[in-house]
Protein backbone atom coordinates (compact mmCIF):
# COMPACT_ATOMS: atom_id res chain seq x y z
CA UNK A 1 0.00 0.00 0.00
CA UNK A 2 1.25 3.80 -0.55
CA UNK A 3 0.25 6.29 1.75
CA UNK A 4 -0.21 9.79 -0.06
CA UNK A 5 1.00 12.94 1.11
CA UNK A 6 -0.65 15.00 -1.10
CA UNK A 7 -3.31 13.27 -2.67
CA UNK A 8 -5.11 15.13 -5.19
CA UNK A 9 -8.27 14.11 -7.52
CA UNK A 10 -6.60 13.51 -11.04
CA UNK A 11 -7.56 15.45 -13.73
CA UNK A 12 -5.60 13.70 -16.48
CA UNK A 13 -7.41 10.19 -15.84
CA UNK A 14 -11.01 11.95 -15.68
CA UNK A 15 -11.40 11.55 -19.03
CA UNK A 16 -11.85 7.83 -19.58
CA UNK A 17 -12.87 7.40 -15.58
CA UNK A 18 -16.57 8.01 -15.07
CA UNK A 19 -15.90 6.64 -11.43
CA UNK A 20 -14.16 9.79 -10.48
CA UNK A 21 -15.32 12.93 -8.41
CA UNK A 22 -13.65 15.80 -9.41
CA UNK A 23 -13.89 18.62 -6.64
CA UNK A 24 -11.76 21.27 -5.35
CA UNK A 25 -8.52 19.80 -3.89
CA UNK A 26 -6.54 20.78 -0.86
CA UNK A 27 -4.65 20.13 2.54
CA UNK A 28 -8.06 18.67 4.00
CA UNK A 29 -8.34 16.32 0.71
CA UNK A 30 -5.06 15.18 1.44
CA UNK A 31 -5.05 14.90 4.99
CA UNK A 32 -8.22 12.83 4.76
CA UNK A 33 -6.84 10.39 2.34
CA UNK A 34 -3.54 10.08 4.58
CA UNK A 35 -5.86 8.72 7.95
CA UNK A 36 -7.80 6.74 5.54
CA UNK A 37 -4.97 4.60 4.03
CA UNK A 38 -3.41 4.71 7.72
CA UNK A 39 -6.48 3.24 9.27
CA UNK A 40 -7.27 0.53 6.36
CA UNK A 41 -3.58 -0.82 6.61
CA UNK A 42 -3.83 -0.86 10.61
CA UNK A 43 -7.23 -2.42 10.33
CA UNK A 44 -5.75 -5.32 7.77
CA UNK A 45 -2.86 -5.56 10.01
CA UNK A 46 -5.40 -6.52 12.81
CA UNK A 47 -6.86 -9.79 10.75
CA UNK A 48 -3.33 -10.94 10.33
CA UNK A 49 -2.47 -9.44 6.44
CA UNK A 50 1.19 -8.50 6.13
CA UNK A 51 0.89 -4.89 4.61
CA UNK A 52 4.54 -3.13 3.17
CA UNK A 53 3.52 0.27 3.56
CA UNK A 54 5.09 2.82 1.82
CA UNK A 55 5.39 6.56 1.92
CA UNK A 56 4.63 9.06 -0.96
CA UNK A 57 5.86 12.53 -0.47
CA UNK A 58 5.36 13.64 -4.22
CA UNK A 59 3.21 16.23 -5.46
CA UNK A 60 3.36 14.77 -8.87
CA UNK A 61 1.56 11.71 -8.92
CA UNK A 62 -1.87 11.81 -7.44
CA UNK A 63 -2.93 8.40 -8.50
CA UNK A 64 -0.11 7.21 -5.93
CA UNK A 65 -2.67 5.35 -3.56
CA UNK A 66 -3.22 2.87 -6.56
CA UNK A 67 0.14 0.73 -6.56
CA UNK A 68 -2.01 -2.20 -8.30
CA UNK A 69 -1.16 -1.03 -11.73
CA UNK A 70 2.20 -0.60 -12.07
CA UNK A 71 3.15 -3.70 -10.68
CA UNK A 72 1.94 -7.21 -9.68
CA UNK A 73 3.37 -10.25 -8.26
CA UNK A 74 3.19 -13.73 -8.81
CA UNK A 75 3.94 -17.35 -7.37
CA UNK A 76 7.34 -18.68 -8.17
CA UNK A 77 8.95 -15.28 -8.14
CA UNK A 78 7.58 -13.43 -10.80
CA UNK A 79 7.10 -9.64 -10.87
CA UNK A 80 5.55 -7.57 -13.73
CA UNK A 81 6.25 -3.96 -14.69
CA UNK A 82 3.17 -1.89 -16.62
CA UNK A 83 3.00 0.54 -19.65
CA UNK A 84 0.18 3.29 -18.12
CA UNK A 85 -1.55 5.21 -20.63
CA UNK A 86 -1.90 8.30 -18.08
CA UNK A 87 1.79 10.30 -17.82
CA UNK A 88 1.16 11.25 -14.71
CA UNK A 89 0.97 7.33 -13.30
CA UNK A 90 4.29 6.39 -15.51
CA UNK A 91 5.93 8.36 -12.52
CA UNK A 92 4.24 6.09 -9.74
CA UNK A 93 6.67 3.46 -10.48
CA UNK A 94 9.81 2.99 -7.42
CA UNK A 95 12.61 0.90 -7.41
CA UNK A 96 12.90 0.83 -4.20
CA UNK A 97 9.10 -0.99 -3.83
CA UNK A 98 10.69 -3.52 -6.09
CA UNK A 99 13.56 -3.86 -3.79
CA UNK A 100 11.92 -4.17 -0.81
CA UNK A 101 9.98 -7.37 -2.55
CA UNK A 102 13.76 -8.52 -3.59
CA UNK A 103 14.74 -8.29 -0.04
CA UNK A 104 11.77 -9.74 1.47
CA UNK A 105 10.70 -12.57 -0.86
CA UNK A 106 12.37 -14.87 -3.80
CA UNK A 107 12.12 -13.25 -6.63
CA UNK A 108 13.28 -14.83 -9.49
CA UNK A 109 12.77 -12.11 -12.51
CA UNK A 110 10.92 -9.10 -13.57
CA UNK A 111 9.57 -8.11 -16.68
CA UNK A 112 9.34 -4.90 -17.42
CA UNK A 113 6.35 -3.64 -19.71
CA UNK A 114 6.72 0.00 -19.81
CA UNK A 115 8.83 -0.01 -22.80
CA UNK A 116 5.72 -0.34 -24.76
CA UNK A 117 4.44 2.80 -23.74
CA UNK A 118 5.94 5.12 -26.30
CA UNK A 119 4.39 3.01 -28.92
CA UNK A 120 0.58 3.51 -27.08
CA UNK A 121 0.45 0.30 -25.80
CA UNK A 122 -0.98 0.26 -22.59
CA UNK A 123 -1.88 -2.69 -19.62
CA UNK A 124 -2.48 -0.58 -16.26
CA UNK A 125 -1.98 -4.22 -14.22
CA UNK A 126 -4.49 -5.90 -11.67
CA UNK A 127 -6.81 -2.89 -12.61
CA UNK A 128 -6.59 -3.73 -16.58
CA UNK A 129 -7.33 -7.68 -15.79
CA UNK A 130 -8.75 -9.32 -13.15
CA UNK A 131 -6.64 -12.86 -12.74
CA UNK A 132 -7.76 -15.85 -11.53
CA UNK A 133 -4.87 -17.79 -10.31
CA UNK A 134 -6.78 -20.74 -9.64
CA UNK A 135 -7.74 -21.58 -13.48
CA UNK A 136 -5.39 -19.18 -15.00
CA UNK A 137 -7.28 -16.94 -16.39
CA UNK A 138 -7.11 -12.98 -17.29
CA UNK A 139 -10.58 -11.33 -17.71
CA UNK A 140 -10.20 -8.00 -19.23
CA UNK A 141 -12.39 -5.43 -20.13
CA UNK A 142 -11.53 -3.48 -23.89
CA UNK A 143 -10.51 -0.12 -22.74
CA UNK A 144 -7.74 2.08 -24.11
CA UNK A 145 -5.91 0.85 -20.97
CA UNK A 146 -5.84 -2.52 -21.64
CA UNK A 147 -4.76 -2.85 -25.11
CA UNK A 148 -4.59 -6.25 -26.76
CA UNK A 149 -1.13 -6.97 -27.80
CA UNK A 150 0.39 -6.27 -24.07
CA UNK A 151 -2.64 -8.37 -23.08
CA UNK A 152 -1.17 -11.12 -25.22
CA UNK A 153 2.29 -10.72 -24.39
CA UNK A 154 1.64 -10.75 -20.49
CA UNK A 155 -0.50 -13.65 -20.61
CA UNK A 156 2.17 -16.36 -22.65
CA UNK A 157 4.70 -14.74 -20.09
CA UNK A 158 2.97 -15.47 -17.06
CA UNK A 159 0.65 -18.60 -18.57
CA UNK A 160 -2.90 -17.09 -18.30
CA UNK A 161 -5.72 -17.24 -21.14
CA UNK A 162 -7.22 -13.85 -21.88
CA UNK A 163 -10.75 -13.52 -21.87
CA UNK A 164 -11.51 -10.10 -22.82
CA UNK A 165 -15.24 -8.60 -23.30
CA UNK A 166 -16.53 -5.04 -23.50
CA UNK A 167 -18.69 -3.49 -20.25
CA UNK A 168 -20.26 -0.21 -20.27
CA UNK A 169 -22.09 1.83 -17.76
CA UNK A 170 -25.74 2.62 -17.51
CA UNK A 171 -24.66 5.94 -19.02
CA UNK A 172 -23.26 4.10 -22.06
CA UNK A 173 -19.44 5.05 -21.48
CA UNK A 174 -17.21 2.33 -21.13
CA UNK A 175 -15.75 0.66 -17.79
CA UNK A 176 -11.74 1.86 -17.77
CA UNK A 177 -10.86 -0.99 -15.59
CA UNK A 178 -11.71 -4.18 -15.52
CA UNK A 179 -11.43 -4.38 -11.25
CA UNK A 180 -13.90 -2.46 -10.69
CA UNK A 181 -16.27 -4.69 -12.23
CA UNK A 182 -15.55 -7.63 -10.84
CA UNK A 183 -13.69 -9.90 -8.09
CA UNK A 184 -12.57 -12.93 -8.48
CA UNK A 185 -11.78 -15.09 -5.08
CA UNK A 186 -11.68 -18.51 -4.02
CA UNK A 187 -15.02 -19.63 -3.50
CA UNK A 188 -17.06 -17.09 -5.57
CA UNK A 189 -16.82 -14.16 -8.04
CA UNK A 190 -18.30 -11.04 -8.00
CA UNK A 191 -19.45 -9.60 -11.23
CA UNK A 192 -21.28 -6.62 -12.98
CA UNK A 193 -23.20 -8.66 -15.05
CA UNK A 194 -25.72 -6.06 -16.26
CA UNK A 195 -22.87 -3.73 -17.57
CA UNK A 196 -21.36 -6.49 -20.34
CA UNK A 197 -22.95 -5.71 -23.67
CA UNK A 198 -22.84 -8.55 -25.59
CA UNK A 199 -25.14 -11.11 -23.80
CA UNK A 200 -23.15 -14.22 -24.98
CA UNK A 201 -19.83 -12.92 -23.93
CA UNK A 202 -21.51 -12.14 -20.64
CA UNK A 203 -22.85 -15.79 -20.60
CA UNK A 204 -19.42 -17.91 -21.90
CA UNK A 205 -17.79 -15.51 -18.98
CA UNK A 206 -20.27 -16.51 -17.02
CA UNK A 207 -19.73 -20.22 -17.25
CA UNK A 208 -16.25 -19.92 -17.47
CA UNK A 209 -16.43 -18.52 -13.44
CA UNK A 210 -19.12 -21.42 -12.36
CA UNK A 211 -16.79 -24.43 -14.18
CA UNK A 212 -14.06 -23.35 -11.56
CA UNK A 213 -16.42 -24.20 -8.76
CA UNK A 214 -17.34 -20.12 -7.96
CA UNK A 215 -20.49 -19.02 -6.91
CA UNK A 216 -21.47 -15.89 -9.01
CA UNK A 217 -22.20 -13.04 -7.35
CA UNK A 218 -24.15 -10.96 -9.58
CA UNK A 219 -23.74 -6.98 -9.16
CA UNK A 220 -26.31 -4.47 -10.16
CA UNK A 221 -25.08 -1.32 -12.26
CA UNK A 222 -25.49 0.88 -9.05
CA UNK A 223 -23.61 -1.73 -6.72
CA UNK A 224 -20.82 -1.50 -9.18
CA UNK A 225 -21.37 2.49 -8.69
CA UNK A 226 -20.70 2.44 -5.01
CA UNK A 227 -17.62 -0.05 -5.79
CA UNK A 228 -19.19 -3.42 -4.57
CA UNK A 229 -16.97 -4.91 -7.50
CA UNK A 230 -13.69 -3.72 -6.52
CA UNK A 231 -12.80 -6.51 -3.69
CA UNK A 232 -9.70 -8.26 -3.04
CA UNK A 233 -9.78 -11.55 -1.22
CA UNK A 234 -6.37 -11.85 1.16
CA UNK A 235 -4.82 -14.45 3.74
CA UNK A 236 -5.95 -13.35 7.50
CA UNK A 237 -4.75 -15.02 10.06
CA UNK A 238 -8.21 -16.72 10.89
CA UNK A 239 -8.53 -17.84 7.55
CA UNK A 240 -9.54 -16.00 4.00
CA UNK A 241 -10.82 -12.13 4.21
CA UNK A 242 -12.85 -10.00 1.43
CA UNK A 243 -11.31 -6.46 1.73
CA UNK A 244 -13.54 -3.78 0.37
CA UNK A 245 -14.98 -0.21 1.22
CA UNK A 246 -17.68 0.96 3.61
CA UNK A 247 -19.70 2.11 0.30
CA UNK A 248 -19.16 -1.62 -1.53
CA UNK A 249 -20.52 -3.43 1.77
CA UNK A 250 -23.39 -0.48 3.05
CA UNK A 251 -25.04 -1.53 -1.30
CA UNK A 252 -24.69 -5.42 -0.95
CA UNK A 253 -28.27 -7.11 0.25
CA UNK A 254 -27.91 -10.11 2.78
CA UNK A 255 -28.27 -12.90 0.21
CA UNK A 256 -24.72 -11.64 -1.16
CA UNK A 257 -22.70 -11.54 2.11
CA UNK A 258 -24.07 -14.86 2.90
CA UNK A 259 -22.87 -16.12 -0.18
CA UNK A 260 -19.24 -14.26 -0.06
CA UNK A 261 -19.47 -15.04 3.86
CA UNK A 262 -19.46 -19.05 2.96
CA UNK A 263 -16.03 -18.86 2.58
CA UNK A 264 -14.49 -15.55 3.64
CA UNK A 265 -14.90 -13.12 5.94
CA UNK A 266 -16.08 -9.24 5.40
CA UNK A 267 -13.64 -6.87 6.32
CA UNK A 268 -14.74 -3.71 5.24
CA UNK A 269 -11.80 0.03 5.04
CA UNK A 270 -13.43 3.29 5.39
CA UNK A 271 -12.16 5.17 2.66
CA UNK A 272 -14.63 8.04 0.84
CA UNK A 273 -12.10 10.34 0.35
CA UNK A 274 -9.47 7.89 -1.82
CA UNK A 275 -12.48 6.68 -3.42
CA UNK A 276 -12.82 10.27 -5.02
CA UNK A 277 -9.88 9.87 -7.46
CA UNK A 278 -12.07 6.51 -9.06
CA UNK A 279 -11.12 3.62 -7.38
CA UNK A 280 -11.71 1.56 -4.25
CA UNK A 281 -10.35 -0.87 -1.79
CA UNK A 282 -8.90 -3.45 -4.63
CA UNK A 283 -6.97 -0.67 -5.89
CA UNK A 284 -5.00 0.63 -2.79
CA UNK A 285 -3.15 -3.34 -2.82
CA UNK A 286 -0.78 -4.36 -5.13
CA UNK A 287 -1.46 -8.07 -3.77
CA UNK A 288 1.77 -10.33 -2.69
CA UNK A 289 1.82 -14.00 -4.59
CA UNK A 290 6.03 -14.29 -3.90
CA UNK A 291 7.27 -16.83 -1.55
CA UNK A 292 8.71 -14.87 1.87
CA UNK A 293 12.45 -15.58 2.14
CA UNK A 294 13.88 -17.02 5.79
Amino acid sequence: MVRPRHFTVNTETAADNSFQVLADTGENLAVAAYDEISRAAQTLESHGVAVHLFEDEGKQTPDSVFPNNWFSTHAGGHVAIYPMKAESRRRERRSDVIEMLKTHYRVQDVIDYSGLEPDGLFLEGTGAMVLDHIDRVAYAVRSDRTDPIALERFCTHFNFEPMVFDARDGNGVPVYHTNVLMCVATGFAMIGTGMMSDPKRRDEVIARLERSGRSIVALSNAQIENFAGNALELQGKDGRILALSTTALAVLDAGQRATIEESARIVALDIPTVERAGGSVRCTLAGIHLTPRA
